[in-house]
């Protein structure tokens, strides 16, 4: 034995090897199990796994879901008022503003198209965060305007807003007092078959997603996952090996902006709003509405339909305007139709806040002489019927 080995007489028994491994196996889960032991401790591992799963699911519930799905709870639409007309001759006429997909208040929209202003008074909808239901907003609208002594209505729709739109017009148009004079259309989807592939398979996932994943539609922490992948590209690279790499910086930049516009921004709309938003153009319902905007109606003439979309339709990322113009030359156009499409220069996709002076000139310039001669009309037809 060597000198090592006589001053410290334990070296060798406290790591050997053999004895270590006996001890493991004289101590490990189930030793002295005999009957069934390989199936009793796999149980007993997966129990383990289940609890720890579990308790997750408790913390994501107690602390992600269920405090957004209280306040989500105490949401409901709105009207907001955000201009009064620059005529006074237009006080009897309100021009509605709704947003598009991912969006829940119309406000900073319809504050950037002041030319809107002319034609009357300009209200925008804040969305109820729970969902969508059109009669509910057609309703709001239509209550506003009677106390407001307003007599005829005007919608505005960005993208999927103009789906929403077409709806909140059909129940105006069929089932209210009030008159319709016209509908605009910002870069609509009419179907699901004008949202581009790439689009239409992202809102498919959601969609998928919110069916299976208990508390999706209130959680804020896949809200943020699948903000932060939708704009990946801002931090995510490729290396010369392929390999991906992520740019800390701009990493760090995005989980901000998502944090403060997507997460706890009171403005921001929710999983199951979005959800709502998506499947209105999944139902396919504008087509449906545009032919009942096509017949008169208890004395009220059909409204005016109005489409603003990019000149270059490649422009549009989002969807292929050429389709939603066909279908609504279609259904809204031809040599007596009520069908005025303006082509805005520079623009993308239902952009008018960052295009506002671009939105605002072909406003001024086409769609309210369109809509004004239209509303004229609307006001003669009504006096010429009035009682003498």
């Amino acid at each position: 034995m060597s000198l090592l080995d006589d001053r410290h007489p334990s070296t060798v028994t406290d790591y050997d090897d053999a004895r270590r491994r006996a001890r493991w196996r004289d101590t490990r889960l189930g030793h002295d199990w005999h009957r069934l032991r390989r199936t009793r401790v796999t149980l007993v591992r997966l129990a383990v796994v289940l609890a720890a799963v579990l308790a997750l699911f408790a913390q994501y519930w107690v602390t992600d879901v269920a405090p957004e799905r209280a306040r989500l709870a105490r949401t409901e639409p709105a009207v907001l008022p955000v201009a009064t007309p620059g005529d006074e001759r237009n006080w009897d006429t309100v021009v509605v503003d709704l947003v598009g997909l991912g969006n829940l208040n119309a406000g900073n929209t319809a504050a950037a198209l002041p030319a809107l202003s002319r034609l009357g008074v300009v209200w925008a909808i804040k969305y109820d965060n729970r969902g969508i239901d059109t009669k509910v907003i057609a309703d709001l609208i239509v209550r506003a305007a009677l106390m407001s002594g307003l007599k005829n209505i005007v919608l505005v729709g960005h993208s999927m807003g103009g789906v929403i739109a077409l709806e909140v017009a059909r129940h105006i148009h069929t089932g209210s007092d009030r008159r319709l004079v016209g509908v605009m259309l910002d870069c609509t989807p009419v179907d699901l078959n004008a949202v581009r592939e790439e689009s239409r398979t992202r809102g498919e996932d959601m969609v998928r997603w919110m069916g299976w994943l208990p508390g999706a539609r209130e959680s804020r922490t896949l809200r943020f996952i699948v903000e932060m992948y939708a704009r990946r590209g801002e931090f995510v690279d490729r290396g010369f090996d392929g390999a991906l790499g992520i740019r800390l910086p701009e990493f760090r930049d995005a989980a901000e902006r998502v944090l403060h516009d997507k997460i706890f921004s009171d403005d921001a709309a929710s999983n199951g709003l979005i959800e709502a938003q998506f499947l209105a153009i999944v139902a396919g319902g504008a087509a449906r509405d545009l032919r009942a905007l096509s017949r008169p109606v208890e004395g009220k003439p059909r409204p005016a339909i109005v489409f603003l979309r990019p000149r270059d339709a490649d422009r549009d990322r989002v969807v292929d305007v050429e389709y939603s113009h066909r279908v609504l030359v279609e259904l809204a156009g031809g040599v007596d139709g009520t069908l005025l499409v303006v082509f805005p220069s520079n623009t993308g996709h239902a952009n008018p806040i960052q295009r506002s002076n671009e939105y605002n000139k072909v406003i001024v310039d086409q769609v309210l002489p369109f809509l004004l001669r239209y509303q004229r009309q609307v006001r003669e037809a009504a006096g010429s019927a009035a009682p003498r």
